[in-house]
């Protein structure tokens, strides 16, 4: 039988699904040998856990290489199809894209990361694709910030002292203490404006999104090109459109029958 530690934590398992997600767009297909260096695993535990995920449909081979099959989708779906936030935003998004001509997307924070469950993209501004699913360090976007600043003291105290500041873009936030005092910013003013902190040449502006209870849950962003959007405006020209769709998504997701924002637990 698997050894499961006092807390329950079945090692095995975890194994398997660091094995999924060694699969990304820079590597969408492996050989074992590959899965074995990208997951830190022997050759033989590598083999077992591919092998084992063949068997149960998740994972493709020709004998050689391996790759995801679409049914990994169905680990997520049972998540997003029991979330209100996804669908109640998704309309919002759209009309928001067309009035202002950039791309719009709602996050929601896992960890350190956060997580999107929701995008209209207009075009292609970053050198990595964005999709449903895919997670950023919090500290260097705008969504991120207004999640960190909505956190509870002792849960953002934790997260400032594990966090790992690693610069991403020209202007990423170099200390906590540099940090901390951007989330006091963000808090006061209620969005946050990040400028190339992810990546070079990309702007964005985020406001965050409530719960019944006043819980910050998720967040909204526009993000743009730097060549396109200046700070202010981005101030000027995003943020009130922002806000509004900020507003109308909170409105909808406070009156939704059992509603789940989609926020992630802490």
């Amino acid at each position: 039988m698997e050894p499961v530690s006092e807390g329950g934590y079945v090692q095995s398992l975890a194994r398997g699904l660091m094995v999924i997600r060694a699969f990304d767009e820079a590597h969408p297909e492996m050989t074992l040998s590959e899965v074995a260096r990208a997951t830190d695993l022997s050759r033989a535990a590598a083999r077992r856990f591919l092998h084992t995920l063949v068997h149960l449909g998740y994972v493709w081979t020709d004998g050689r290489v391996f790759a995801l099959t679409p049914r990994v989708l169905e680990l997520g779906f049972a998540y997003l199809s029991s979330v209100s936030l996804p669908e109640i935003a998704q309309p919002y998004l759209e009309r928001l894209t067309a009035e202002v001509h950039e791309s719009a997307s709602v996050s929601v924070l896992d960890g350190p990361d956060i997580v999107y469950v929701a995008r209209v993209p207009t075009s292609r501004i970053m050198t990595v694709s964005i999709n449903i699913g895919t997670r950023f360090p919090a500290y260097a976007t705008s969504m991120g910030r207004v999640l960190l600043a909505g956190l509870p003291p002792d849960a953002l105290d934790s997260y400032l002292d594990e966090v790992e500041l690693r610069p991403l873009g020209p202007h990423t936030v170099g200390t906590p203490d540099e940090l901390r005092g951007e989330l006091d910013v963000v808090r006061r003013q209620g969005w946050a404006l990040v400028d190339q902190e992810l990546e070079a040449g990309l702007r964005s502006i985020a406001a965050p999104i409530r719960d019944r209870a006043d819980r910050v849950v998720a967040a909204v962003n526009i993000s743009s090109h730097a060549s396109r959007t200046s700070p202010r405006d981005a101030e000027e020209k995003l943020l009130p459109p922002l806000l509004e769709t900020a507003g109308r998504i909170e409105a909808d997701l406070r009156v939704a029958p059992n509603p789940r924002s989609g926020a992630l637990p802490r």
